[in-house]
């Protein structure tokens, strides 16, 4: 399928590896312009100069702490309008309800919720004004079903999910739609980081905490993020232009739930 989106140009937020990088290589392949961002350069520039080797799109870097007023003003300075924003930034800390205060929540929300929403402020006005945009957070399973460790970004991405759910239906007229994708447990750094929580609280190896965690996913493993990518790249697509406010599960059907 043509997805009908070469030639326009993508701001990919935190996508040196892992999820966002997953993203960043599906729209490469349908012909999309990058400008990715991630705090570290020599793996961003290894990110980049891989995708124009591999699909010979145009690929600019922002090295920058996207999640700063800082970095967010340089990607959007680099990114000059893009048609397509993928925001995306690593979870906070897993831990105990009672382990957080008020700073980790501010840093929790700053991350995971005001972050997307100052981008989506920033570029949504000129999508409108083309008419045609795509919006895509990346946020996670939890929004449906919460995970108890992962308090304090249950809080942060349900935040974002809401401000999305109203934001949406008033740019869609405008040929701008926005959605979530909610990933579950992937093969990224984030999950060999999960893992190795667990391998220290419960004394196990780390073969024996992803086979426990791969138990309990339906799909009996975890996801890719290349399969994420290409979900990623079709909610971008011309073809998804009536998908509007969507939260969409990637997780293999670990979420218990009948809608």
């Amino acid at each position: 399928m043509d997805l009908g989106i070469r030639g326009k140009r993508a701001l990919v937020c935190a996508s040196s590896k892992g999820l966002g990088r997953g993203c960043a290589e599906a729209l490469a392949a349908e012909g999309v312009d990058l400008i990715l961002n991630a705090r570290g350069a020599d793996a961003l520039e290894a990110t980049a100069q891989a995708i124009r080797d591999a699909h010979g799109v145009d690929v600019v870097t922002v090295a920058a702490d996207v999640t700063t007023a800082d970095g967010q003003a340089a990607v959007l300075k680099a990114a000059s309008s893009p048609d397509i924003l993928v925001t995306n930034a690593g979870g906070p800390p897993p831990g105990l309800w009672s382990d957080w205060d008020r700073d980790d929540f501010i840093a929790a929300l700053d991350a995971n919720m005001l972050t997307p929403i100052a981008l989506m402020k920033a570029c949504l006005p000129a999508m409108m004004d083309r008419g045609w945009g795509r919006v895509v957070n990346v946020t996670s399973q939890s929004v449906k079903a919460p995970i108890p460790q992962l308090g304090l970004s249950n809080a942060a991405r349900t935040g974002l999910t809401g401000y999305v759910a109203g934001t949406a239906r008033q740019v869609a007229e405008k040929g701008v739609t926005i959605n979530n994708l909610l990933p579950g447990i992937h093969d990224t750094d984030r999950a060999t980081a999960l893992d190795t929580g667990v391998t220290k609280a419960q004394g196990i190896t780390m073969d024996e905490a992803r086979a426990n965690r791969e138990a309990t996913i339906p799909a009996r493993r975890y996801g890719t993020p290349a399969e994420f990518g290409a979900a990623c790249a079709f909610l971008c697509s011309q073809q998804a232009g009536f998908i509007v406010g969507q939260n969409v599960l990637l997780d293999g059907g670990a979420t218990n739930a009948t809608i």
